[in-house]
């Protein structure tokens, strides 16, 4: 007896229509997927985005009153001073402003200007040249200088907390 042919898949029109559907809904509903979730991310964008704002309110108003404006103190006049950089002497002068938002911390290192001036100095001679000639040595000696007043203020009886920022507002070296 012969072998008789085996049944294959049915491969017409209603075929086609039926795989044809299924290709079809997969991107529909990857479509539907990816909307769905970036209808989720935005909504969690807009949730955190707007407790973060109420939280921030709320500290400002516990607070009792908004922050202050900043104020600056020039630490006149510019420091100069000198140091060895491969065998030759060479010569740093800069300009430092301080800032905080309270007058009283300003006032203070205003009495107390030769302890911070000795103290800047005394830093500033210390630094190598190869190292503040880059930007990272700068912001480095700059954060040195803002611990420096810091410790000054709080020996001199001040909160060091309200000194923010220091800056050098020249900076010349030869």
């Amino acid at each position: 007896m012969a072998d008789a042919p085996a049944l294959a898949p049915a491969q017409g029109p209603a075929a086609a229509e039926t795989s044809a559907a299924g290709k079809r809904r997969a991107p529909k509903m990857m479509i539907i997927i990816g909307a769905a979730v970036l209808v989720a991310a935005l909504a969690a964008g807009a949730l955190f985005l707007t407790h973060g704002h109420s939280k921030a309110a709320h500290a400002a108003a516990a607070a009792g009153k908004p922050a202050a404006p900043p104020l600056y103190l020039a630490l006149d006049p510019p420091f100069v001073v000198n140091f060895q950089a491969d065998q030759l002497v060479r010569f740093l002068q800069v300009s430092i402003e301080v800032m905080s938002r309270d007058q009283k911390t300003l006032d203070l290192l205003k009495t107390n200007d030769p302890v911070v001036r000795n103290d800047l100095l005394i830093l500033l001679a210390n630094q190598k040249y190869s190292v503040i000639a880059t930007p990272d040595g700068k912001e480095q000696l700059r954060t040195a200088a803002l611990a420096a007043i810091r410790k000054d203020l709080a020996q001199s009886g001040g909160d060091p907390k309200l000194l923010e920022a220091v800056y050098f507002t020249s900076f010349v070296m030869q």
